[in-house]
Formats: C-alpha cells, sequence, structure tokens
C-alpha cells in the first residue's frame, strides 16, 4: 500500500467538501483561506494538491460549520465511485465486491481515505476497520467519519443497492447525531467498540458483480499503478506531466515547461535529477502510455497520431514504438482487433 500521508490528491476530491460548503452558506474564500489552492485549480480537472493543502481547507469548513453534527460523515456521504476517477471505475469491473474491496486496500491512496483500514470477516460478517491514529487529533473524528460514510457509499453503489444495512462501529461512546447515522445505515451504530469500523454480512461479499469485465479489470490496475507512481514520484515531476497533458500537450519542449512553471531549464532539470528522472524520461512515458490508448481505442491514422504525439515524423515515432513493444504501431493494432 503506498503512503497516503505523502501522495498528491486531485483536486476534485477537495471540491466536493467545497461545493458541501458553499450550500451551507460559506463563500469560496473562507474555504480557501490558506490553502494556496486557487480557483484556477479547482478548474483544473487534472491538478492535484498537496495533503497539507487539503488538511487546511478541511480546518477552514470545521471551523465554518461548527454546529453541524457529524459533518465529516455527512461530507462523507456526498463522495461516489465516479468522483474518484480510474480508482472508482476499477472497483466497478471487479468480479466480486471482495475483489472490489481488495482493489480498494492495494490503491487506497487514490481514494479520500486518511485512515489506515483493514478487512477482517469473523462469524459470517465482513469488516472494513479504519485505523485513525496516524491523523492529527483535530481531524481524527472529522475524517474518520468521512472515510466510513465513503466507504459506505462505495459499499452499496458496488452492490447495485443491494446492501442496504450497513452496521457504523465507533471506539467513541456516543456520536453527534447517532440517528442521522442510523437513518443513512439502516441499522443501529454501534459505540465502545475495540476498534472502528463497517461491517456486512459475508453472504454479500462473494456475490458476482453484475458490471465485472476481465479485460478492464487488469487494464484498469494498471492505470491504478501507474497513477500511484505519478502522485508518489514528487511535485516538480507531477507539475510536468500536468504540463504536457494539460495546456502545453506533448509536444512541449523542456523550455516551454520550465517557462510555465516559471523556473529556468537549468533549475527544472535539477529539480527532476533530484527526483531520479528527466523531462525526457516523463515525455516519452507519457507518449508511450498516450499512443497504446490511442492506437486501441481510436482510428486515428498513424500519421496523425505520430503528430498528435509531438513527433516529426511517422518513422520517428514508429522507431520509437518498436523500442517499446518489439512490433510496429500497425501490427500492435491489428494485435488488438
Amino acid at each position: 500500500m503506498g503512503n497516503i500521508k505523502t501522495t498528491l490528491r486531485p483536486v476534485a476530491i477537495s471540491k466536493v467538501m467545497i461545493n458541501f460548503a458553499i450550500n451551507e452558506g460559506i463563500d469560496l474564500e473562507t474555504c480557501l483561506l490558506g490553502t494556496n489552492i486557487s480557483e484556477h485549480n479547482l478548474n483544473d480537472g487534472s491538478a492535484l494538491i498537496e495533503v497539507e493543502q487539503e488538511m487546511r481547507l478541511i480546518e477552514n469548513i470545521m471551523l465554518a460549520l461548527p454546529d453541524i453534527s457529524v459533518l465529516g460523515f455527512r461530507i462523507g456521504l456526498c463522495y461516489n465511485i465516479a468522483t474518484f476517477g480510474i480508482w472508482g471505475f476499477s472497483l466497478r469491473t471487479c468480479r466480486t465486491l471482495r475483489d472490489a474491496l481488495q482493489v480498494a486496500l492495494r490503491f487506497l491512496p487514490l481514494s479520500t481515505a486518511y485512515c489506515e483500514i483493514s478487512s477482517h470477516e469473523h462469524n459470517g460478517f465482513f469488516s472494513l476497520r479504519m485505523h485513525p491514529q496516524s491523523i492529527p487529533s483535530h481531524l481524527r473524528q472529522f475524517l474518520l467519519e468521512r472515510d466510513m460514510a465513503a466507504s459506505i457509499v462505495l459499499v452499496k453503489e458496488l452492490s447495485l443497492n443491494e446492501i442496504q444495512s450497513v452496521v457504523a462501529e465507533f471506539t467513541e461512546t456516543n456520536s453527534d447525531d447517532d440517528n442521522f447515522i442510523e437513518a443513512i445505515c439502516s441499522a443501529k451504530p454501534r459505540f465502545n467498540n475495540s476498534y472502528n469500523a463497517i461491517t456486512i454480512p459475508s453472504k454479500y461479499i462473494d456475490k458476482p458483480l453484475s458490471t465485472y469485465d476481465a479485460n478492464l479489470t487488469h487494464m484498469l490496475a494498471d492505470q491504478c499503478s501507474r497513477q500511484l507512481r505519478q502522485r508518489q514520484a514528487g511535485a516538480t515531476a507531477d507539475c510536468v506531466r500536468q504540463q504536457i497533458l494539460g495546456a502545453l500537450g506533448l509536444t512541449a519542449s523542456l523550455e516551454d515547461v520550465a517557462s510555465a512553471l516559471s523556473l529556468s531549464s537549468r533549475t527544472l532539470r535539477r529539480k527532476l535529477d533530484q527526483e531520479k528522472t528527466s523531462f525526457r524520461a516523463l515525455l516519452e512515458e507519457e507518449r508511450k502510455q498516450m499512443a497504446f490508448q490511442l492506437l486501441t481505442s481510436s482510428d486515428m491514422k498513424i500519421d496523425d497520431l505520430a503528430a498528435h504525439l509531438g513527433y516529426t515524423d511517422t518513422r520517428s515515432f514508429t522507431r520509437a514504438f518498436q523500442r517499446w513493444n518489439d512490433i510496429s504501431p500497425s501490427e500492435y493494432r491489428k494485435s488488438k482487433v
């Protein structure tokens, strides 16, 4: 499992919290105070933020909404599978709920979770236990509630709402609003427990999911692995990827990216070298992944595809592709038909 605390997070996940606060009458400026998250970031679907920025955002929302009971739980209910992009879609294509939850835990840093989460099965019940001890104390209850509520939503959604009753278990003596939690879970929450968890009957855990797709399962798992590596690779490398996959495109030069990041070319090279990579390596990696996707999912002509990927001519692209895959782009496309 990747390190959740050092993994960059998509700003889209934080946007869910901001929308909740705005619906409660809190202005955007209050939400973003001291976060260094700009409105431009919020409107950029590919933007990533650091854990410290998300935690400051949470602090702002908690201070602005002190009278809302079980605030973290209510915000957690606003998430759904689509919120999480590739991570969420990868769960939907799994064979069973058990498989989906195993994938979820494997790539947990791609979710909203801050708790350490583990699965347990005993006496006919399956539990996801939440361990919030490593979370700063003033945010612990909020993030525990958010992780539990988001997990409940995902379990119900994956089962196509066949699972109606989920037991929420807490180590604390009571909650700010037991009735609200009971209404959401269709079961009384349990308190003074030895662990925090959500629990469902084991009979649901190995039922086949109607959305299962073996080919997509493997493809999306590979993409989750890649995305996790990218988010943990380092801030500079990630910023470079955002530029070449965003406004500048795959035709961008190192000088173009350095200028967009307000760095000198020399400084950008040095920072990437410190992160054990280079501009050329990052550009080639993204070209490679994009080439595989376009050859598999589009009818784009090879000449046009080469130009789209930033190659000066088709021959250069073909040589690069053969170096990656030992066959030509045309042969690769035919093998996927």
